[in-house]
């Protein structure tokens, strides 16, 4: 029974949406669990959404759509430099890894749950998948160490499709069963989609890619053209060979982001907006589709299926594709324990379930709400617990307060040490070899280029680090870089020494704090203050405020021109900046960190 207007309805879900993702941003664990739960109340629990009535006809297609722009804006970060150390490792896990993945899950299914081998094997080549949908989110929060996110992410995107093709292989050798087929037709059915799959995705990448490189597409219109694009590819290769699509937006994506001379990273930017978006919606309204009555059919035959996945299945898959690898036996251990299924297993169950219905299949119904028990347990067991086993298992990267520092300067390198004496990582950039050596001779990590290259994107690793700090003595290099690491940091994160531009009496001759970030130490100390002052023979000195020595007591003994406060540690051990709109206001158990002139 409908209880609000569709329109009401629809704005609810991309708020409720909304909130589940910056509750799980808050409390640091993935989204993916708010949104499953949200969809379960307004659906089955409370009956306030039917996705069926809501939506009607349009439904599948809309699923479908999202999952392809989900798809392709996760193929677009797959480098291939990435695969010089993961390379056969990735390999491994979607090619013979999924066979084996596969084979395991339809043995369980079949005599846990006495589904008939038709559906099990069905369900099994579905299960292959993992997914960014789930990946993603997963890798922000438990941070593992970059060639285990590397993997994850490879094979989340990449196994994707390959899971659907190898879902239309089963199907297509069921359909034949039905309709006395032979097995040459279901091998020419499962190729031609392959080729085709693989010809179109090339052909509309290729395509995109040269109007994006020779720049016959305005910028404005380059989102809009990538949308359209990947939902002609996407609906023509459908079109053309049933669930082919996947893998067209895949290799298309894939074929893009590693043309020469193509800049994807507005597109980028925008496709991760939309991904969002949908991800938010899509769970919240299949979750809602869940019936749990066949789930309660199933009974702990599905417990048994997912205990099955989760501790043999995936275990067994890791470790026979990483024998010869570099990945150590904990690193390995992570590798097995994280691999939830998301959308794309969802949608296609969805898909293959309506087919084999009409198919005549005995309990085909059931699907559905298996595929969802293994896609909400192994999301919840995983996202509750693969962060505190990265941790416990030493393969996590330390939490993101390092800082990318633009300068290897003496500015730069006095402020790099002490945020080392405070245990907190630096990258030094600089495009002088000169300066990267004396930053290197006092044991700092450099970056020895231009931080906004072409290099830069594929080398300079910044996921450890959670901010940037432009320390350059030319302000057009800091604001050029705040304004390109503001997507990866935040511009809350984003730090930049002030200019003589700031002095100007009139905004039009002040760069935006929006592109340049805020405004470190003081507007009245520029580079040039801060190189005279260290040229004074400056050390670095570290205090602890007490109870019997607070910061009014510190302040009276370092006076303005004997020391310049740069930040403070708090009993948190978060970091807190002294910058032109923000005044420290230290108390008892936090540390103080200035540069203090000695003579």
């Amino acid at each position: 029974m409908k209880t609000m207007p569709d329109l009401l309805m629809l704005g609810i879900i991309l708020l409720l949406g909304f909130l589940c993702q910056w509750f799980a941003w808050r409390i640091q664990l993935p989204a993916i669990l708010f949104l499953l739960l949200t969809g379960i109340l307004l659906g089955p629990t409370f009956s306030l959404l039917d996705p069926n009535a809501l939506f009607g006809d349009l439904l599948f297609p809309f699923v479908s759509l999202s999952v392809a722009i989900i798809l392709f804006e996760g193929s677009l970060t797959l480098k291939s430099v990435e695969l010089r150390d993961i390379g056969p490792c990735v390999r491994n896990m979607v090619s013979y890894g999924a066979l084996l993945n596969a084979t395991v899950t339809t043995t369980a299914t079949h005599y846990l749950t006495g589904l008939s081998w038709s559906i099990s094997a069905l369900f099994g080549a579905i299960m292959v998948v993992t997914g960014p949908t789930v990946i993603m989110p997963m890798l922000r929060s438990v941070r593992p160490s970059a060639n285990i996110a590397k993997v994850l992410r490879w094979e989340g995107i990449v196994i994707d499709p390959l899971g659907a093709l190898l879902a239309v292989l089963i199907f297509e050798w069921i359909a034949a069963q039905q309709t006395s087929a032979d097995l040459l037709h279901v091998i020419s059915i499962f190729g031609q989609t392959i080729g085709l799959g693989i010809a179109l995705g090339i052909l509309t990448g290729h395509c995109f890619g040269l109007l994006l490189r020779h720049h016959l597409i305005p910028e404005y219109l380059q989102n809009f053209a990538a949308i359209a694009f990947v939902i002609a590819a996407f609906s023509g290769s459908n079109t053309l060979l049933h669930e082919s699509g996947l893998l067209t937006v895949t290799i298309m994506g894939i074929w893009l982001t590693n043309m020469k001379g193509v800049h994807t990273r507005n597109i980028l930017n925008f496709k991760e907006t939309l991904t969002v978006i949908f991800v938010s919606s899509l769970f919240i309204i299949l979750a809602a589709r869940i019936n749990f009555e066949s789930l309660l059919q199933l009974g702990w035959g599905a417990v048994a299926v997912l205990v099955v996945m989760q501790f043999l299945a995936r275990p067994i898959k890791v470790f026979i594709c990483t024998i010869g690898s570099n990945f150590s036996f904990n690193e390995r251990l992570l590798l097995a324990w994280i691999g939830p299924r998301g959308i794309v297993a969802a949608a296609v169950s969805v898909v293959f379930a309506l087919r084999l219905e009409q198919l005549g299949m005995a309990n085909a119904d059931l699907l559905v709400p298996l595929a969802f028990s293994i896609i909400i347990g192994t999301v919840v067991i995983q996202s509750a617990t693969a962060r505190p086993l990265a941790k416990l298992l030493n393969v996590n990267e330390p939490d993101t307060q390092g800082f990318l520092i633009i300068g290897a300067n003496p500015v730069a390198i006095i402020i790099a040490r002490a945020l080392k004496m405070a245990e907190i990582k630096t990258i030094l950039c600089d495009t002088e070899w000169e300066n990267i050596c004396a930053a290197r001779m006092v044991g700092l990590q450099t970056y020895y280029g231009n931080p906004i290259s072409d290099h830069a994107d594929l080398h300079l690793e910044v996921t450890s680090l959670g901010g940037m700090l432009g320390l350059s003595n030319y302000h057009s290099q800091n604001t050029a870089a705040a304004l390109r690491f503001r997507e990866d940091f935040g511009i809350r994160n984003i730090f930049t020494l002030a200019s003589k531009q700031d002095e100007k009496p009139h905004n039009k001759h002040r760069a935006s704090e929006f592109y340049k970030g805020k405004v470190l130490f003081d507007e009245s100390i520029r580079y040039n203050n801060l190189n005279s002052f260290i040229n004074e023979d400056t050390q670095v000195k570290s205090t602890q405020l007490t109870d019997t020595y607070d910061y009014s007591d510190w302040k009276s003994d370092n006076n303005s021109k004997k020391s310049i406060l740069l930040f403070a540690i708090d009993p948190n051990n978060r970091l807190h900046w002294l910058t032109a709109d923000n005044t420290l206001s230290p108390t008892t158990g936090w540390c103080l960190y200035a540069l203090r002139n000695i003579n």
